[in-house]
């Protein structure tokens, strides 16, 4: 069984992976890591977690942790991944890892130096409703991809939140603009060429909180909007030349509705539906992440190359907007 060391008590790693962890056949929890020591010793209590630590370098001086699971806030996702590498640990870092893509290649080098195995935290990659998306693509059921829509909005206005606080990393393109894009190079195999977007920014915070972004690929176009200032909403919908599929719950299954993909015929009115229950995307996630520790073989995992190409997109989005121009990627 693999070792896990949570580094903070932020709500993702109570609220999803810890109880990921919890569920998993290949790892178990042996400690977590906080600032405030009370509030390590009650998840601590709560999860069963064996021992506790004050500190996150205490933590990582641990040798019997085998893996870190990091869900600080963005803007220190760089350093202790970096730190965690050094200390000799795994590490399956929340998304996103930076804010730019000369931080990533930072980070790149760490890795090599390391040995060890880093994976950015993109829990959709392990969602098998992708898969199925992919294999209705490339097996030709809706015949020629032309289109594709995503949208992915919530409602959040608290000062206090690490999404609206600029300093931390807040704002709605690092947090979910990453889907749609990360998405539909998944499921496509493809490489963008261009994009172009228009960002507004929340006059109080200084945060992105909408963004509209216009994406070219060589064979299709990717159109979609992200806020964290609208009501609650996901989708992604792939129109080809004979037919569409619509990914219901594409980011958030569980929690935004139940799994489902559905693909609808052009020549027809009745629509296919795959469902897949109550899959766990964060316990398949911490599954791979284990299997690959154990396996040394990190092909299953969603890569830092693929991390640097997801991010280098989003800093084209700002420049677009910057701009007001079409930037080549």
């Amino acid at each position: 069984m693999i070792k896990w060391g949570i580094l903070s008590t932020a709500n993702i790693a109570t609220e999803q992976i810890i109880p990921a962890i919890l569920e998993s056949t290949n790892s178990i929890i042996y400690g977590i890591a906080s600032r405030d020591l009370k509030k390590a010793k009650k998840f601590a209590k709560q999860f069963d977690i064996q021992e506790t630590f004050s500190s996150y370098k205490e933590m990582l001086n641990s040798k019997k942790i085998d893996a870190i699971y990091i869900p600080l806030p963005t803007s220190q996702h760089i350093e202790w991944s970096i730190l965690s590498l050094k200390a000799q640990k795994h590490v399956l870092c929340e998304k996103p890892i930076a804010l730019n893509v000369k931080d990533i290649d930072k980070l790149s080098l760490e890795i090599k130096k390391s040995k060890r195995i880093f994976s950015e935290a993109f829990m959709v990659y392990y969602h098998p409703q992708w898969k199925k998306v992919k294999n209705l693509i490339s097996s030709g059921e809706i015949g020629d991809l032309k289109y594709v829509q995503g949208c992915f909005t919530y409602f959040n206005i608290d000062p206090k939140n690490m999404r609206n606080i600029p300093e931390l990393g807040g704002g709605v393109l690092p947090d979910i603009g990453v889907y749609p894009l990360v998405t539909t190079r998944m499921v496509t195999e493809q490489e963008p060429i261009s994009v172009r977007a228009k960002i507004e920014y929340d006059k109080k915070f200084k945060t992105d909180t909408y963004a509209s972004v216009e994406v070219n690929f060589k064979h299709f176009d990717l159109s979609f909007y992200v806020s964290t200032q609208m009501s609650l909403n996901q989708k992604m919908i792939f129109h080809g030349s004979k037919g569409r599929i619509e990914v219901h719950s594409p980011f958030n299954a569980r929690l935004y509705g139940d799994a489902i993909v559905s693909l609808n015929k052009s020549d027809n009115n009745e629509k296919v539906y795959f469902r897949f229950g109550e899959t766990n995307q964060y316990r398949l996630q911490i599954e791979s992440f284990a299997h690959a520790i154990k396996k040394n073989d990190t092909s299953d995992l969603f890569s830092i190359s693929n991390s640097r190409k997801n991010q280098k997109i989003i800093d084209k989005i700002f420049e677009s907007h910057k701009t007001k121009k079409t930037v080549k990627i």
